[in-house]
């Protein structure tokens, strides 16, 4: 798997052995058991017996492939080395992997033991997601069904299971019913249409017929996505407990909390018992007799019980406004003085508002605070969902790193409890979807019936995460009739403090529509609406992950391999933008030359499409979230970082105009800016002004005084551009405050007003050799490298590139997190960067640093097991020119 890099190969890791997922040792309930090893797999057609037999223990597979768990069918059939790896090159073509796994159902079978502990107990099997619909088998009985990709499958197996024996569990799944006939990206053809007859099958993988940002999965993500596991209770259960907290805003010194759980009795007989919780330093407990077969529900809140009135709460905070404080709530019901049932949920004192008293948009404020709303689209989390939760961590903590502060999980194609408690950690605020596209992508859901259900189970199981901010009924569109008046019925039930949604692209100033082509950055400062749920542009990778997704035949042709990894005619104008990069930054000589500029177009077009929002924080813009942050594939567009999990120039944009203080030039008005995001003024600051031409010399200089008020963009006047600069020249910022610190800075290139688009002459820039120092300290698993890169030389070292490798092989380490990366250097100037990486990912090799950029070079140097030096392959000068050609759409 080339294109995976290592990033991919901790799939493997969540399928080795039962494992626990708790531990209370101390706890009388026996603890849960993840069934994730032993699994085998085939196509229902190989099979001629029935449900009955397969999931007997006399049944003996013959033929079967060893299923990789949790995982899609096409996922094991990879594994097994029956089909190549989708995501590289063209190996998805249907020629190579047949469309007829979308139309085959398939059996899922394994061989468990049930705990010893059990005994006496109610057993549980637990299935958290498949893919589209399926039959349940234990020991030979069928005990249930499942249909919807979202709703659990919750059984109650006692009667097919004993304790301490083996048993056996067969699930028969099967695909959705309307698979489609998916559109070949290609030059040819370009993305074609997005979705189709996918949508009416309502709660699924729809994106994965083909959109204009992942080709079509033959199978369509079909089977077990999610982990199986084992739990046991006694006669009563504890279900969807419900925590809701406010404060007293503007004042956030005390906090109130309510609990509210469902007690169910699966006995023949009434059961009396009591309820106990506890979090913090706060405990309760409720007596309470409930019917056979029946349920009730229990609410635990300060009127009731005074101690869920807290003093000086820890308080959940958005990324960049304060800490991402958690408490975990403890529950447990106790009959006869025994245990019979626990549930942990952990939640987040804070509470959300979605409107100011001056202005009609939406504004979300988080503890009374504003938030100016920093995101990123995910269309889905990976094509083939093979996201463990460590890739996904990585991928969620680079969000954090680029100062975003909200994930939109678009058309709710990536939902897991891993993705929100990991949006919880890191405080990423989550824009929350159902599973409607736009009505041009695909028909309304046809069975209401499993629609609702998905839609009710996926609250119900994660409405407690601290992330969740909103829930969006439909991509770009309104949802049917039916549906909405569901929605709002089910929203007053079971969400009545997070906003609803109907449409992304209406209400509350929300609108969608991109665009999604690369622009100059003056062309994001103009634009009409306040929340902007999509907006996007070309995000070209580093030329290791090109290299790694394709094979060396297409590195050097845009061919159809390209357009298959999304660059191609299409709503990201892929065909034209190779012409529109040689345009501006001149005639492209091979692939290393077109990473190279295109690094310097991301950066452009990514820290404007903040920025451009930032120079009328809320006043109107209220949020900007770009298509896309992450990509379901390896790309050429729509990202801050590539599938492999390497950021490109993109991130690190982002992440500049994305600070909380911040200063900025605005690259429509000329004028010198500071957004300030914090909830406190800015007083006593200092900004400086500096302009260099393209020989390194200084051509003017300013100073301001800064005094900017909070949630507010500040101007503090326009540049008075000197007579005498270079075709191409430079602007430094910079912001200090009162006390001398440095909170921000910022660095543009710049061609003259009379051929603004034109920056070829920073083709003659002189390369600079940078100095550099590098250190390396190891500790708690992690390896944090830290260079102090020093540019000697009289010109500006533009677009300096740190990755990191490991030495003796040279192959990349990934995922880094960077401090920073692709950054300037003026004359003389000194910037240190950190990058952190898992110690493991080293495999036990020296470090090795290696930089690139436009006019960078490096003194190679070395320290205890790391070292630095020159990123020889990613020079122009390395490869032969080609010219980069493109092959002809008529062919």
């Amino acid at each position: 798997m080339k294109v995976l890099g290592s990033a991919l190969v901790l799939v493997a890791a969540g399928s080795m052995g039962l494992g626990s997922m708790a531990n209370a040792a101390d706890r009388s309930v026996a603890e849960p058991v993840t069934l994730s090893s032993g699994w085998q797999l085939q196509d229902s057609a190989k099979v001629s017996q029935t449900g009955d037999v397969i999931a007997s223990t006399g049944f003996r597979p013959q033929g079967w492939y060893a299923a990789t768990m949790p995982g899609t069918v096409l996922t094991t059939l990879v594994n097994a080395g029956v089909y190549p790896e989708p995501l590289y090159g063209e190996n998805n073509r249907p020629d190579k992997i047949p469309e007829s796994l979308a139309r085959t159902p398939y059996w899922y079978r394994t061989v468990f033991e049930v705990p010893k502990a059990y005994a006496g107990r109610h057993v549980w099997l637990n299935l958290e997601g498949i893919n589209f619909s399926a039959q349940v088998w234990v020991n030979g009985v069928q005990v249930g069904t499942m249909k919807g990709a979202f709703k659990r499958g919750i059984f109650d197996i006692s009667p097919n299971v004993k304790a301490g024996k083996k048993a056996v569990l067969a699930v028969l799944v099967s695909p959705q019913p309307h698979p489609g006939d998916p559109h070949e990206h290609t030059i040819h053809n370009g993305m074609g249409l997005n979705g189709g007859i996918t949508a009416i099958d309502g709660p699924t993988f729809l994106s994965t017929i083909g959109w204009d940002w992942i080709p079509a999965i033959r199978d369509r993500d079909t089977g077990i996505w999610q982990k199986v596991y084992l739990s046991a209770s006694g006669p009563v259960v504890i279900k969807d407990p419900l925590v809701s907290t406010d404060l007293p805003l503007p004042r956030t010194d005390t906090a109130d909390v309510s609990v509210q759980a469902r007690v169910e009795n699966v006995t023949d007989a009434p059961q009396k018992g009591v309820l106990k919780g506890s979090f913090g330093d706060v405990t309760f407990e409720q007596s309470v007799e409930v019917a056979a077969h029946s349920s009730q529900m229990l609410t635990i809140d300060p009127k009731s019980t005074p101690a869920m009135h807290l003093e000086h709460p820890k308080l959940w905070w958005p990324n960049g406004y304060g800490p991402q404080d958690l408490y975990k709530l403890h529950l447990s019901f106790e009959t006869d003085g025994k245990e019979s049932d626990n549930k942990d949920v952990s939640f987040g004192v804070r509470k959300f508002s979605y409107a100011v008293a001056d202005s009609e948009n939406l504004t979300i404020s988080v503890n009374g605070v504003r938030v100016f709303i920093r995101g990123g689209d995910w269309g889905l989390d990976e094509a083939l969902k093979r996201n463990p939760r460590e890739r996904l961590e990585a991928q969620i903590r680079m969000h954090q790193i680029a100062n975003m502060n909200m994930i939109r999980n678009w058309v709710g194609q990536s939902t897991s409890e891993d993705f929100y408690e990991l949006c919880d950690k890191y405080g990423i605020l989550v824009w929350d979807e159902f599973f409607q596209p736009n009505p041009s992508d695909g028909p309304d859901p046809e069975d209401f019936d499993t629609y609702m259900a998905n839609v009710r189970d996926k609250i119900l199981r994660f409405r407690n995460h601290a992330s969740i901010v909103l829930w969006c009924a439909r991509n770009e569109g309104n949802p049917p009739k039916k549906i909405d008046d569901a929605l709002h019925v089910l929203m007053s039930e079971l969400e009545p403090n997070r906003l609803y949604q109907a449409n992304s692209n209406d209400g509350r100033g929300v609108h969608s529509g991109g665009p999604y082509h690369w622009r100059t950055p003056r062309e994001f400062y103009v634009y009409n609406e306040a929340f902007k749920s999509e907006i996007g542009s070309v995000s070209v990778p580093t030329l290791e992950s090109i290299h790694g997704m394709m094979p060396e035949k297409d590195w050097e042709t845009i061919n159809d391999d390209w357009a298959e990894h999304d660059l191609a005619k299409g709503a990201s104008d892929g065909d034209t933008y190779p012409a529109v990069l040689a345009a501006r930054y001149g005639k492209v000589a091979n692939l290393a030359d077109f990473v190279r500029k295109g690094q310097l177009m991301n950066y452009e077009a990514f820290r404007a499409m903040y920025e451009g929002r930032n120079a009328k924080m809320f006043h109107p813009t209220t949020g900007v979230i770009t298509w896309m942050s992450n990509p379901a594939q390896p790309s050429f567009v729509w990202q801050i970082y590539h599938h492999d999990l390497e950021p490109n120039s993109a991130l690190f944009a982002v992440k500049k105009a994305a600070e909380p203080v911040h200063i900025q030039l605005n690259e429509a008005t000329g004028e010198v800016q500071v957004i300030n995001n914090l909830d406190a003024p800015l007083e006593g600051a200092r900004a400086h002004l500096a302009i260099y031409n393209l020989d390194g010399s200084v051509q003017y200089e300013h100073d301001y005084e800064v005094s900017a008020a909070a949630s507010l963009a500040t101007t503090l006047g326009a540049v008075a551009w000197p007579a005498n600069l270079s075709a191409v020249h430079f602007v430094k910022l910079t912001l200090h405050d009162s006390t001398g610190k440095m909170v921000s800075d910022n660095f543009y290139w710049r061609a003259l007003p009379d051929h603004q688009d034109d920056l070829t002459a920073l083709g003659g820039l002189q390369a600079v050799v940078l100095d550099a120092k590098v250190s390396r300290s190891d500790g708690e698993g992690k390896s944090v490298i830290s260079v102090t890169l020093h540019n000697p030389g009289k010109a500006v070292a533009l677009m300096s590139h740190l990755q990191l490798r490991r030495r003796r092989s040279g192959e990349r380490v990934l995922p880094v997190y960077y401090s920073d990366n692709y950054v300037s250097l003026l004359p003389d100037e000194t910037k240190t960067i950190t990058m952190e990486a898992a110690t493991a990912e080293l495999k036990d090799e020296d470090a090795l640093v290696v930089v690139d950029g436009w006019n960078v070079g490096v003194v190679a140097g070395s320290a205890a097991g790391v070292g630095i030096e020159a990123n020889a392959a990613a020079l122009v000068e390395h490869w032969p020119v080609t010219g980069l050609p493109m092959i002809s759409a008529a062919q």
